[in-house]
């Protein structure tokens, strides 16, 4: 750690989601170094602190106060201290408080780092079975209704792998709401416990996972990573919704935009899966 700066700094840590042993040296170093630790609840860091004998003050960083803290812990970084951001479990700034401290920082120009390090999200990807190339991020759906309801409709044509996190007292409500939107065979594969003795990946779908945990509620918070939606399903879904309307009518939404009759042929013969020799001959034929 560089501490010849006029001007502190922000360390994001990651810290380990279960095994202890996935921290880093870089982390413990930073820890160790830094001036003043702001953790989600010190209550939780403290334990980890002192696994590894670090004895660097701390301060609380959570929710409910990170904006007026994050203002004031720019004011110490301006006067210097360098500071090491942990959250509970995982990286910072992921589905946390840890987002408002480094936008913060970067209004402030201060400079902000991220050490990598554990990740659920990331774990419970790569241990899925599903999709890895591409991928999004969802976290915990909102418990308003309406935002709910509008992000889950947003999902049913997400070709990307979904990754979700949830309190397993709420699973089996937010596996019902998933299966009834993305449909009951969806691939999914249900993460709990990573990196811990009795980690598990449950690759099943949602009626399988459904008839599971309404039996029995899972312990600990669990990761949901869900198959993302097949590109030649939503194809198909899509050239259906054309069938419905009149080629006559389908050209007229292209002409209406001022495209030339050639290219809006070509624009309707592609939206509805057909050769444009197709579309020519229909409109001449009437």
């Amino acid at each position: 750690m560089d501490k010849e700066r006029s001007a502190g700094k922000l360390y994001l840590c990651a810290t380990p989601i279960g095994n202890l042993e996935d921290i880093t040296f870089r982390v413990l170093n930073t820890l160790k170094e830094a001036d003043l630790i702001a953790a989600e609840d010190t209550r939780h860091s403290i334990k980890l602190l002192n696994h590894f004998g670090i004895k660097t003050p701390m301060t609380s960083y959570h929710e409910y106060n990170k904006v007026d803290k994050a203002r004031q812990l720019v004011d110490k970084m301006r006067q210097g201290l360098h500071i090491a951001l942990v959250t509970d479990a995982g990286t910072p700034g992921i589905s946390d408080p840890g987002e408002e401290l480094v936008r913060q920082c970067c209004e402030a120009g201060i400079e902000v780092t991220s050490l990598p390090g554990p990740a659920a999200c990331v774990t419970a990807l790569t241990v899925s079975g599903l999709a890895t190339r591409r991928f999004c991020f969802e976290a915990f759906l909102p418990a308003d209704k309406r935002e709910r309801q509008w992000i889950l409709e947003e999902l049913k044509k997400e070709t990307r792998t979904i990754i979700l996190y949830e309190a397993p007292h709420h699973l089996v409500r937010t596996l019902r709401e998933l299966a009834d939107t993305l449909g009951e065979e969806r691939r999914v594969t249900i993460c709990r416990e990573l990196t811990k003795k009795y980690e598990e990946a449950y690759r099943t779908t949602f009626r399988e996972s459904l008839k599971r945990y309404q039996k029995e509620e899972p312990k600990g918070e669990c990761v949901i990573v869900i198959e993302g939606k097949k590109i030649a399903d939503l194809q198909k879904e899509q050239q259906k919704s054309w069938e419905d309307l009149g080629i006559d009518e389908h050209m007229e939404i292209y002409l209406s935009q001022g495209i030339e009759k050639k290219e809006a042929m070509k624009q309707v013969a592609k939206d509805r899966g057909v050769s444009k020799r197709e579309i020519y001959q229909a409109l001449v034929g009437k």
